[in-house]
């Protein structure tokens, strides 16, 4: 049973928020675009896993995605956490391709691909980290304690994984997504005879998804990018020109003729997910490219956002725009 769903990573829907804002000739974009395609790349690796996971008995196996927790000192997230009555399995999930060796000496994985090596982090001590966060994080919420086993997956099917031949462990912990179903089933059968009651299990689930929280850096910051760098103004959402002019109520596209009413959603959302969470009559005419305050106050309206403060003093949250629907 899935108990939290898998969802676009939200530096994702920033960096899509903030590529079209960024002017061409902007020294971070190449490095802007290739973050981008490599977090999809990701990401879309970690989908291709929900396939083979459907496999799994939803009456016994409840599964998590993106859960990102805190311990007393760090955040932690897990791409997917795999809870049975027995033991919770941590997945980190790679979408490589070519040919990767995982060097248990030297403690990275190398990629070669098209005659190139490339060097990364090693999955093995990612996952050691984690199972370490949350067993502290099962300490710290006073659960009861749990074996934690842990995975790599491999989801691309074409990808040749390498190692040393003596390394045991990495033959038995890094597998192709094909086998992760049986490879879960191995893990049950194991000598692990402690099982949880439903009740325990039940609680833990609850402070999981209690405790569970989005991460909210600044895209801005990351890349040392500007607010006046951004390109403004609401986008055309047939053609994508920019801006769009605010006419009788309506966006109208001078490029293609597109009129529509609710254009200027989606910039606003973009201001969240770039800039802050919050939002005044003044920096919604400066972001949407528009002079009338009172155009401005109608379009808060329309949105039905919570407020504080009254007339210039007034600001708006936006966190109920942020739904990942783009």
């Amino acid at each position: 049973m899935i108990l939290k769903s898998r969802t676009k990573p939200r530096i994702i829907l920033q960096l899509e928020a903030l590529l079209p804002r960024i002017p061409n000739f902007h020294p971070t974009l190449p490095l802007i675009t290739e973050d981008y395609n490599k977090r999809m790349a990701g990401y879309k690796g970690e989908q291709s896993v929900d396939y083979p996971l459907s496999y799994l008995d939803e009456k016994n196996y409840f599964i998590f995605h993106h859960l990102r927790l805190k311990t007393d000192k760090h955040f932690f997230q897990m791409d997917t956490l795999i809870f049975t009555n027995k033991m919770a399995i941590i997945l980190e999930i790679k979408n490589f391709s070519g040919t990767i060796y995982f060097d248990p000496k030297f403690k990275q994985l190398i990629q070669t691909k098209d005659g190139k090596e490339i060097a990364y982090a090693y999955p093995l001590t990612q996952l050691d980290r984690q199972k370490a966060n949350l067993k502290e994080w099962l300490r710290i919420n006073k659960l009861e304690d749990i074996a934690i086993q842990s995975l790599v997956v491999i989801s691309n099917p074409y990808t040749i994984i390498s190692t040393s031949p003596e390394d045991h462990h990495i033959h038995h912990t890094v597998i192709h997504k094909e086998e992760l179903p049986n490879k879960i089933l191995q893990l049950e059968k194991s000598k692990i005879t402690n099982k949880l009651e439903e009740k325990t299990l039940r609680k833990i689930f609850k402070l999981l998804l209690k405790k569970h929280t989005e991460g909210d850096a600044s895209i801005l910051e990351k890349y040392d990018i500007k607010e006046s760098d951004l390109l403004k103004g609401v986008f055309c959402p047939k053609c994508s020109v920019l801006p769009m002019d605010r006419l009788k109520g309506n966006w109208f596209c001078p490029y293609c003729g597109e009129k529509n009413k609710h254009a200027h959603v989606k910039a606003v959302k973009d201001y969240r997910l770039l800039i802050k969470s919050t939002i005044s009559n003044r920096e919604l005419r400066d972001f949407l490219k528009f002079d009338s305050a009172d155009t401005a106050t109608r379009l808060f309206q329309t949105m039905n956002l919570r407020s504080t403060g009254k007339n210039k003093t007034r600001i708006y949250f936006l966190d109920s725009l942020e739904n990942g629907k783009r």
